[in-house]
């Protein structure tokens, strides 16, 4: 056999790395700090993940993704999704998009959230339609894309820089400002609740 020419498994791997680099499935760094006392609305979660309001509603129902820096307490309260979650909420439309089923999804997610923040961008999911692989280095992408089983990557790093320069141009607030539905500020439940009595009499 000659050895400068390459074996057919050399040739598969490098043809499954150009596939994953093009699709920008590799890992790459360069990915900012997480805000973390930041949260934004409903709406705006839904412009940055592409969803409806009846979907997020849906899912933070089922307990699917549930706002992470405030719930919604009652009439009148706003949730409040991190930076995380509204990752989370753009993988999972990606992976409804592609097929995969909202079991599957699930447990995707349940993967997604035991990992630590920062590790979050060392994932590229992969899927063949029916299961969701974690893959947390190149080669374990290469194999799955020679191996046949991707059908179809995402590279959480790169969602990651999509939805920050989505976010950049939306409204946030502070986890601390509490704000009602017709976007009053409360200062604070002891000073609503003073202003409250002062309005009443």
């Amino acid at each position: 056999m000659n050895e400068h020419q390459p074996d057919a498994g050399s040739q598969a791997a490098d043809v499954a790395a150009g596939v994953a680099e093009e699709q920008g499935l590799l890992f790459t760094d360069d990915v900012s700090p997480l805000p973390s006392d930041l949260g934004y609305r409903g709406p705006t979660a839904c412009n940055a993940a592409g969803i409806t309001y009846r979907q997020l509603d849906y899912w933070a129902r089922t307990g699917l993704i549930e706002p992470s820096v405030r719930g919604a307490k009652g009439s009148g309260s706003q949730r409040l999704y991190s930076f995380r979650d509204i990752l989370i909420l753009k993988v999972i439309k990606r992976l409804l998009d592609a097929g995969i089923s909202l079991q599957q999804i699930r447990t995707a997610v349940t993967h997604l959230r035991e990992r630590g923040t920062d590790d979050l961008t060392q994932v590229t999911l992969m899927s063949d339609g029916a299961s969701v692989y974690y893959c947390t280095s190149n080669d374990e992408v290469i194999d799955l894309l020679q191996g046949g089983q991707g059908v179809f990557g995402i590279a959480i790093g790169g969602v990651w820089r999509e939805i920050e320069g989505t976010l950049a141009q939306l409204p946030s607030e502070h986890a601390a400002q509490e704000t009602t539905e017709s976007g009053e500020t409360l200062a604070g439940d002891e000073l609503a609740a003073r202003r409250a009595a002062r309005n009443a009499g």
